[in-house]
């Protein structure tokens, strides 16, 4: 049965994730996060040097016959993914080591076009109790889109300041899920084995996706990325198979208070913003021809021509070839470099690129 995207926007659909995929609209959903069974195998349970038992993940939705059941598994529910994923959209998948490679092989025999693999370093990782290997500290996220030539969202500037004003790296520091935000039943025993800690969804949310997208998970679980998109004004469409799972998730993101409307915007990438050419600061008046600009500390100087350019004591040209010039560098960015002075003070003229951008944006 179809489904209308009214009746799934912001709900937990019960039910297999491929059949519910299907029945959506094509190019519903601008971005798909999915955190899919790991297949991790275990043999036996696992138990700590005092012997008491360890907390693993054990439950039936993560146990597969073989390698090729797990595999075609995959190749089915990335195919759902390609049908409800806009062609501007992104999917970002999440997996250990038992499985990301095979998921990764997956995605690249569908014609996904593979944009970043980011490495979730986990602050508290669980040790490796029988000192047989190295401890398992990370998993790995691949970040792909639908095909190499599209057009995709990623809030650079965003990520940038997120990160204290540093470019933001393919390796994140960040802790399991733990205390207060893992989710409980009444036993007080974990409502789900894999909860994904909120601060991983914010980040993922953050860099590839604006406020009103819609972000579809199509392994639901304890419903993280629904709480996380009701609280930074994105809707969701969730999918989970398991009832209890799906009932939890409703009354976590049911108690979450969305961000006000005026917090949620990010960052705007400077790509993304009109491109302003100089010479509209000279026609509008703003900087009339004769204008005197001056380098940082006052130690370059150069006039504002009708035409756009400017002129110094030995060249001509544009507000980068001029700032590169003066400084005998072979590039220079000329609206963060160029100041004008006004009321005793000087000014970057990139104020008055924004100001132009605010009146056309």
């Amino acid at each position: 049965m179809a489904l209308n995207i009214s009746t799934a926007l912001d709900r937990v659909i019960e039910g297999d994730c491929v059949e519910q995929m299907r029945a959506l609209p094509a190019g519903c959903a601008d971005l798909v996060f999915a955190d899919p069974p790991y297949n991790l195998q275990l043999k036996s349970e696992l138990r700590r040097p005092d012997d008491s038992k360890v907390d693993a993940v054990n439950d039936n939705w993560d146990k597969f016959d073989s390698f090729a059941e797990y595999d075609k598994f995959t190749r089915s529910w990335l195919g759902a993914v390609k049908h409800v994923l806009k062609d501007t959209g992104a999917l970002w998948v999440i997996g250990s080591y038992h499985n990301i490679f095979r998921v990764g092989t997956a995605l690249q025999d569908l014609g996904f076009w593979v944009l970043n693999d980011v490495i979730w370093r986990k602050a508290n990782p669980m040790p490796n109790f029988k000192g047989t290997r190295f401890t398992n500290a990370h998993e790995t996220l691949i970040w792909a889109t639908k095909n190499p030539d599209q057009k995709y969202t990623f809030n650079y500037e965003a990520m940038k300041a997120l990160n204290d004003d540093l470019q933001m790296r393919s390796d994140w520091n960040l802790p399991i899920c733990s205390g207060g935000e893992r989710l409980k039943n009444s036993d007080g025993e974990k409502v789900h084995s894999t909860q994904k800690p909120e601060s991983l969804l914010h980040r993922v949310v953050v860099a590839s996706t604006k406020p009103g997208d819609i972000i579809l998970d199509p392994f639901f679980g304890s419903g993280t990325t629904g709480a996380v998109a009701r609280r930074l004004g994105r809707h969701f469409i969730g999918i989970e198979r398991d009832k209890t799972y799906a009932s939890a998730a409703r009354q976590r993101i049911a108690s979450i208070d969305p961000a006000p409307a005026d917090c949620i915007e990010v960052t705007k990438s400077k790509r993304s913003e009109p491109r302003i050419p100089f010479g509209w600061v000279v026609e509008r008046g703003l900087l009339p021809p004769g204008t005197v600009l001056q380098g940082h500390q006052k130690r370059h100087k150069a006039k504002v021509r009708a035409d756009g350019t400017l002129v110094c004591s030995d060249a001509t040209g544009s507000i980068h070839q001029i700032g590169a010039h003066v400084q005998g560098l072979d590039a220079c960015n000329g609206w963060t470099f160029w100041q004008y002075e006004q009321n005793g003070k000087l000014i970057p003229i990139d104020v008055l690129r924004q100001q132009l951008r605010a009146t056309i944006s």
